[in-house]
């Protein structure tokens, strides 16, 4: 485990979820340490500084909500709690204690590390913009959102340009369907994401079947792949 991937502390008194939200997270690329309880969790804090917490709210002795609160006091460390409790209330409670995000018990792991990074991406100060990328014979310009094949401009229509443009933000790194569908509110699903982007690819690839440019990262999303 290298020092800049983001190290993650998730706090629960459930040894089995505890052990498997660690095995998840680490397999997908963060650094994790976990402790039983509040007691535990801030003396790992005392060591080493965390980049997240994932705090259960209901434990024996100090809960979630008490622990966010009294961290809140002196320190701006992000924290997505986990709770039983999904009512409502609940979550305003959670989210007024100082809470960045809030997630009910069960939940996809999955879900976890996309809330996790959401939070990180937002706390991350922002990359300064590529004013155009280009990737074989064509190249896109952001601010304008025109894909050109030379000197041919190539027409995109506004869900294909938008798409276009999340990717070509982060050449290389791949962007999940849900951050695409974040992008543009013409595209509501992720099965709209998958048409949209085959109909791009008709556009940009010799052979849509094996794309070159604009790839499927299987289990996440898509990547644009720039010169």
């Amino acid at each position: 485990m290298t020092a800049d991937k983001p190290h993650i502390l998730v706090v629960d008194d459930d040894s089995r979820l505890r052990e498997l939200l660690r095995r998840y997270l680490v397999e997908q690329g963060f650094r994790v340490t976990t402790s039983k309880d509040a007691d535990a969790a801030r003396s790992r804090l005392e060591s080493f500084a965390f980049d997240l917490l994932v705090l259960d709210i209901m434990m024996p002795g100090e809960t979630g909500l008490e622990m966010t609160r009294a961290l809140r006091r002196d320190s701006e460390v992000p924290i997505l709690l986990l709770t039983a409790m999904g009512e409502a209330e609940d979550r305003i409670e959670g989210l007024a204690s100082g809470a960045d995000d809030y997630l009910p018990k069960p939940f996809e792991p999955r879900e976890l590390v996309l809330r996790i990074n959401a939070i990180l991406r937002r706390l991350r100060p922002p990359a300064p913009e590529l004013p155009a990328v280009s990737f074989g014979a064509f190249s896109f310009d952001l601010a304008r959102q025109e894909l050109r094949r030379g000197e041919e401009q190539v027409r995109l229509t506004s869900a294909e340009s938008s798409l276009l443009k999340a990717l070509a933000r982060q050449p290389g790194i791949p962007v999940s369907r849900e951050a695409l569908r974040a992008e543009s509110p013409i595209i509501n699903n992720a099965r709209t994401i998958d048409v949209q982007m085959t109909r791009l690819r008709r556009k940009i690839e010799d052979d849509p079947k094996f794309p070159r440019y604009l790839q499927t990262v299987r289990g996440t999303g898509y990547v644009l792949m720039a010169d």
